[in-house]
Formats: structure tokens, sequence, C-alpha cells
């Protein structure tokens, strides 16, 4: 049974690496490739939700499938800021229709971060990210530990993807971490959607500012609940 299931994973490993070595040949041989890839860095370096909403229309009725694509992509280019495309979807598809589609296409990304975490170790996890990045995630999961995913996620300005990499190098199993993703993400893209389809321009950066400080008051308000609980049970000991 062990040497089935080393077996699996030792080829799961060959086949990501093989997607990974052509990917990167790829960018670097063909021009086409690689002036695809080098548009969406700039794309998202821009930090403008117009732009990027103006990008993902102009391919027509694959606007849903560039969407995903660019969700995905920034899942695995972390820390590409994800909350960008989230705004854009809903103010193309709408803010339930664009919740919906980020929603599904942030779970799908973070479920393949976890798996690339799995299978390839952490090695190559810290050349993909940074040594630096999954440090600091590690000592969020060793201070907080199930609660790590639902405090990063309510935190915009924190890589989420970085933690679904951590993730994938605990013990933790699939089916905890997907679900605690689901339930964690839902609550912030159900708020930037629909802020997102309301609002253009400077107004949404205002409005980005106070959904920031509104997740600090959350995050600090989660860090009380943990304290509180541990020194609970340091009274019960």
């Amino acid at each position: 049974m062990k040497n089935e299931s080393k077996q699996k994973r030792r080829t799961a490993q060959i086949i990501i690496i093989a997607l990974l070595a052509a990917t990167v040949i790829l960018y670097f041989l063909v021009p086409g490739v690689n002036s695809f890839f080098n548009g969406i860095f700039l794309l998202f370096s821009s930090m403008n939700v117009e732009t990027i909403a103006e990008y993902i229309r102009s391919f027509g009725i694959y606007a849903v499938v560039m969407s995903f694509f660019l969700m995905m992509f920034q899942s695995l280019a972390a820390p590409l800021p994800a909350f960008l495309i989230t705004f854009a979807n809903a103010a193309i598809f709408g803010w339930w229709q664009g919740a919906l589609l980020s929603w599904t296409s942030s779970m799908a990304g973070a479920a393949l971060c976890f798996y690339i975490a799995k299978v390839l170790g952490r090695d190559a996890v810290e050349k993909i990210t940074s040594k630096f990045a999954l440090e600091s995630v590690d000592g969020f999961f060793q201070r907080y530990g199930k609660h790590t995913i639902l405090i990063c996620r309510l935190l915009p300005f924190v890589s989420f993807d970085y933690v679904s990499y951590a993730a994938g190098l605990t013990s933790m199993s699939f089916i905890p971490f997907f679900a605690a993703t689901g339930i964690g993400q839902l609550p912030a893209t159900i708020v930037y959607s629909y802020v997102g389809g309301m609002l253009t321009g400077g107004v949404r950066m205002v409005v980005t500012a106070l959904l920031i400080l509104f997740a600090l008051s959350i995050f600090v308000m989660l860090l009380k609940l943990i304290y509180n609980e541990k020194q609970n049970k340091r009274k019960d000991i």
C-alpha cells in the first residue's frame, strides 16, 4: 500500500515538473507566449480594475474562461492581488455572478496550490514563492492553527496563495483545507463583489481602504478570541 502511494506521488511529481518545465521553455522560446505572460504581469502591476476588466472583456464569449484563468494564474504566481480580479468580475458580470465566478476560480486556484505543495514538497514551493514568505505563514499556523486560513483570507493584503501552499506542507488533509477555504473566503468575496459592482475609479480606492480597515478590525477581534480561548485552556489546566 505504501509503495503504491509512493508511486502515485512520484507520478504526480513527474507530471507537475514536466508541465512547469514546458511552460518555462515555451515562455523563453516562443515570443507569443512570452508577450502573453508579460502582458498579464503588466496588467496586475497596473493595479487598475478598469484596465483588467477591459482586458477580460476583450475575450468576448470567452471572458469567463479568461477570468478563471487569471484567478488560477495569480494563485500560482503569488502574491499577485486576487481582489483586483474580484472587482473586475463584478463590474463585468454583475455582483452575484461575479462573486460566484471569483469564488469558484479562487477555490480551484487554492486547491491547485495545496496539491502542488503536497506533491513537490517544501524545497520546490520555496522556489515558487520564497523561504521568508513560507516561514511567516508557518508562524501563523503554529500560533493560530485551524484559524489561520480564516484570518488570512479576511485580510486583503495577506497573500492567501502563500497560505494555500503552506497548508499543503502541513499534515492537514485536503477536505478540511478546502472546506475552510470555501467558508473563509466567501464573505470577503461577496463584499468585494457587491462593492466592486457599484463603484468605479477613485471611489473604489476609498472603499478598498475602508474594507482593509474593516478587515483589520476583524483580525483584531479574531486575535482576541484566540487569546481568550488559550487563556481559558490554561485556567482549565
